[in-house]
């Protein structure tokens, strides 16, 4: 079981590009037909430098570029049998465009057990920064395990 020994962990950072192809298929399986994230000039003349990436991309980026997608589950004893998906939030600092190679850092920041410890909820926070070295976003999940 996840304790409060686990805060403060972090993980291996990843690196990983907006890259347009990646971006026009995730659209795609999404159906999202809005232009500004079809077309660049669009994009341009609605404020961005190139065409942007929409908020939960962030999330499918850092696990698709991942060597070790579930890192922080081998290196805290999780058996993925156990988990569930329990919440995703996205505060963007910058926008993040086509073109933006993003290194995500992820890091334990809260452990708490619910249920008379039937549950432990593990919210996972990652910053994302651009080649700029500008914080572009912070990334939030939190992990249900059931022991």
């Amino acid at each position: 079981m996840v304790d409060q020994s686990a805060v403060g962990r972090s993980f291996t950072p990843v690196t990983a590009s907006v890259e347009p192809g990646r971006l026009r298929y995730f659209f795609n399986t999404l159906g999202e037909c809005n232009p500004v994230y079809r077309d660049a000039a669009v994009a341009r003349s609605n404020g961005y430098s190139a065409v942007p990436a929409p908020p939960t991309y962030l999330f499918c980026l850092e696990m698709m570029d991942s060597d070790k997608p579930f890192e922080f589950l081998t290196e805290l004893k999780i058996d993925l049998a156990r988990v569930l998906h329990g919440e995703q939030s996205f505060s963007y600092h910058a926008p993040v465009v086509v073109g933006d190679t993003l290194t995500f850092k992820p890091r334990v920041t809260s452990v708490t057990d619910k249920k008379g410890g039937a549950m432990t909820l593990i919210v996972v926070e990652t910053a994302v920064s651009n080649q700029d070295g500008i914080h572009v976003a912070d990334v939030s999940r939190t992990i249900v395990v059931r022991n």
